[in-house]
């Protein structure tokens, strides 16, 4: 292809949060640059987050702390964290005149408005620094020679650039245009795929009583992940998080839920239910107080309450109809008064009020996940600059990559992170 045949320094492809940030970086960096969007408008994704309120990052300024929230992939961007965290992301908005505010769990929200002015703050700001976008416009194939990328075939037209920026996210929220694509077009370049599934996803149960509890929300829920059956790992709990839980119609959903959600989906596949178990996940309803002491405190509200019913009496503490489930559950017959209890029977209610147990059945999916577990290989990928090990002229950024974070943030900083490093790697000429 003849150098003039090139129109644009760097194409990015998609226009999500990463998509987004990369263009805005690559042009500032003096690169005639160009978003590729295939919906009407830009970041519908990004209108979700926080349920529309906009969860902009995680002010988490330890970077080692930081990427603990990552797993495995955490590693991989600590780089890029260095490079525009958390602090640099705050910083940044704040420029582009969205103000921040630190609530719980150090999210980060905008002070006014929603989602929606973060938006207009980001187009604000590709059009100050003169990014192309073009709108309605889907990717169908990508043509290569000899380690380099030629050209991108669009539905109508084609893109030629020096450089592309691959941000076509994973498959998570497919109403907003994520349905795997980029999955597909980095395979056809020679790139690893590691298998996407749902994260950060509510949780179906097998429990028929679940459906009494819609509704009902409990905070500072100790939740803990267990499967049993195979000898090495007979009983070994799998993963443990703190937090808001909520029950649904069809299970469990909170941020401590999506936080397990990964590793309930990863042990639910492991392709061997019959040897492996059931995936059993337990809730201390009473975290702060072990065993003994929440026994000492129930026979204390027993002697109290001599003649109620230990529903009442566990209402007291949980809401009723959670009370009565637990007390079906632990002695059989809720109508039963403190009095009449046996020893047997306090302590089977003091051990479900400590390990109240419920059998997962499958995560929702992606139609309700907030991100994708998996995608392009981290092998792959340069973490220094997001520029793929395979072609030479092509970058990614944002959840096309196999990472993803707990709920709180984290998912949208990994999109900055990488789509900055990109954007100014892909830019610098």
């Amino acid at each position: 292809m003849a150098k003039e045949d090139i129109k644009y320094d760097v194409a990015v492809i998609g226009g999500g949060p990463a998509g987004i940030m990369a263009s805005c970086i690559a042009a500032e960096s003096g690169a005639k640059t160009i978003l590729i969007e295939r919906n009407k408008q830009l970041g519908k994704k990004l209108l979700l987050t926080g349920n529309g309120r906009c969860n902009l990052t995680n002010a988490e300024f330890n970077l080692r702390k930081l990427v603990e929230s990552y797993g495995k992939g955490g590693e991989f961007l600590f780089h890029a964290f260095s490079v525009f965290g958390p602090k640099e992301t705050v910083n940044f908005f704040e420029e582009i005149g969205v103000e921040t505010k630190i609530e719980n769990n150090k999210r980060v929200f905008p002070v006014r408005g929603k989602a929606e002015g973060v938006l207009k703050a980001l187009e604000k700001y590709l059009a100050e620094t003169n990014v192309e976008i073009i709108f309605d416009s889907e990717v169908v194939d990508v043509e290569f020679k000899n380690k380099k990328i030629s050209k991108i075939i669009l539905k109508e037209g084609e893109v030629t650039a020096k450089k592309y920026i691959l941000c076509l996210g994973g498959k998570s929220y497919s109403l907003t245009g994520s349905d795997g694509i980029g999955y597909k077009i980095a395979e056809k370049l020679g790139h690893t795929i590691i298998k996407p599934k749902p994260a950060l996803s509510p949780i179906k149960l097998k429990d028929l009583f679940i459906k009494d509890l819609q509704g009902i929300s409990l905070e500072d829920i100790k939740v803990s992940v267990f499967q049993n059956g195979l000898p090495a790992q007979a009983g070994e709990k799998q993963v443990q998080e703190e937090g808001e839980i909520m029950f649904t119609h069809y299970g469990i959903s909170g941020p401590a839920i999506l936080n397990i959600s990964g590793r309930v989906g990863e042990l639910l596949d492991s392709g061997l239910p019959a040897q492996a178990g059931e995936v059993k996940i337990c809730f201390d309803l009473f975290p702060l107080l072990n065993q003994e002491q929440l026994s000492k405190v129930f026979d204390d509200m027993l002697k109290k309450h001599p003649n109620k019913t230990i529903k009442n009496i566990l209402s007291i503490s949980l809401p009723e109809r959670l009370a009565e489930v637990l007390s079906d559950i632990a002695v059989k017959d809720n109508k039963k008064i403190a009095n009449n209890m046996s020893k047997p029977e306090r302590l089977a209610v003091v051990k479900i009020l400590k390990n109240f147990e419920v059998t997962a059945q499958e995560l929702v999916g992606f139609e309700g996940a907030m991100v994708t577990k998996g995608g392009v290989s981290l092998k792959e990928i340069d973490h220094k600059t997001m520029k793929s090990k395979i072609i030479d002229n092509l970058f990614f950024a944002g959840e096309i990559i196999d990472i993803d974070g707990k709920t709180g943030g984290f998912n949208l900083q990994s999109c900055w992170s990488t789509g900055y490093l990109a954007g100014k790697s892909a830019g610098t000429k």
